[in-house]
């Protein structure tokens, strides 16, 4: 299932995924929220903190966030990926190379500098 995060900054659109996640969860959630946060700042600044193996996503799901990609590829402005999984990590540093705009990613324990560097665009100091 995918929530919002609620406290979220009100120019990202943030997400949390936990448990099975499925093409409804992107349909019915995640891209009309989307879409709203692009017409309202016409950029994407977005955040998926990811409390879920990546098999719990099924193969629509990951359709759909595909498409949520490439459809509005021209308005990523910063995207967080927050996980404790060194895959996804190294995949999403690797894929910031690919996309326009700015890609990281930041461990769970970093959700609230995750926040604040999709909102910003530069990190919590120490």
């Amino acid at each position: 299932m995918i929530t919002i995060i609620n406290d979220a900054p009100e120019n990202v659109a943030a997400f949390n995924a936990a448990g099975d996640i499925t093409k409804e969860d992107f349909e019915n959630l995640v891209i009309p929220y989307v879409k709203s946060k692009v017409e309202q700042f016409d950029e994407l600044n977005y955040l998926l903190y990811l409390d879920t193996d990546l098999s719990n996503f099924t193969m629509g799901a990951w359709l759909q966030d595909a498409l949520l990609g490439l459809k509005n590829l021209s308005k990523w402005n910063r995207c967080a990926i927050v996980t404790d999984k060194e895959g996804v990590q190294n995949f999403t540093d690797i894929f910031s190379v690919l996309m326009p705009g700015e890609f990281k990613s930041f461990p769970k324990e970093n959700l609230y500098n995750a926040l604040y560097w999709c909102e910003n665009g530069n990190e919590v100091e120490s």
